[in-house]
């Protein structure tokens, strides 16, 4: 037995060395070991606040960038309302002018056409004063006077409608205070009340707008 404890120790003693070296560098494989573990976990560490860091910011400039974009869109409404009411302004300017302009065509020949209507009503007095008997082929004078003051009368009244003058001539209409100017009332049997019966001064109409009033008798109550 002694031998072949002998021969144990001496099979172990070359290796004693070998363990003793791995014992003493074990520990500093170790420390490496866990430095690198701890160095890999601060890494994961730096990474993941370094991606939270990278999220954050971008929310935050993308808040900023909402806000902005808010802005401008408001800024943008501001400016395409004042530019609608620019232009539907602009538009009624337009409009107003051009309608004044065209009354200016229609109606600037007004003043003028008050003188003509004098004309007008002395030659109607002329033709009624002629006395209707007194035409005839006797007196060849009287009747061509007759005849080219009936004449002018006629040419003149086409030239007042061509330029849109027209008679009024109501009698037995219903009275307009717009179109007419009531001179007197009186009843008259069998003419309803409010109805025109006389008409003393011829009235005329310019394009549909009351030039001259025409002086008429109105029918009252009885």
């Amino acid at each position: 037995m002694a031998a072949v404890a002998q021969c144990v120790r001496g099979a172990l003693r070359p290796r004693l060395p070998l363990l003793s070296v791995a014992l003493r560098t074990s520990p500093r494989l170790l420390c490496a070991a866990t430095q690198q573990k701890n160095t890999g976990q601060n890494l994961e560490e730096d990474q993941s606040q370094s991606q939270n860091e990278q999220k954050v910011e971008p929310s935050s400039a993308e808040k900023l960038l909402a806000e902005e974009k808010a802005k401008l869109e408001e800024q943008l409404k501001e400016v395409t309302d004042k530019y609608k009411r620019a232009l539907a302004d602009a538009e009624n300017v337009r409009q107003r002018s051009q309608k004044l302009v065209e009354e200016a065509k229609l109606y600037g020949i007004q003043s003028f056409c008050k003188d003509l209507l004098e004309v007008a009503d002395i030659l109607e007095k002329a033709t009624e004063s002629v006395p209707k008997e007194e035409i005839k082929d006797e007196n060849p004078h009287l009747k061509s006077l007759y005849e080219g003051l009936v004449m002018t009368e006629i040419q003149i009244q086409k030239v007042f409608k061509k330029h849109g003058l027209l008679r009024l001539n109501p009698v037995g209409a219903k009275f307009n205070p717009y179109e007419h100017e009531a001179l007197f009332h009186t009843p008259v049997e069998g003419q309803e009340p409010g109805t025109i019966a006389l008409v003393s001064k011829i009235g005329y109409k310019l394009h549909g707008r009351t030039l001259r009033p025409a002086l008429v008798g109105v029918v009252k109550d009885a």
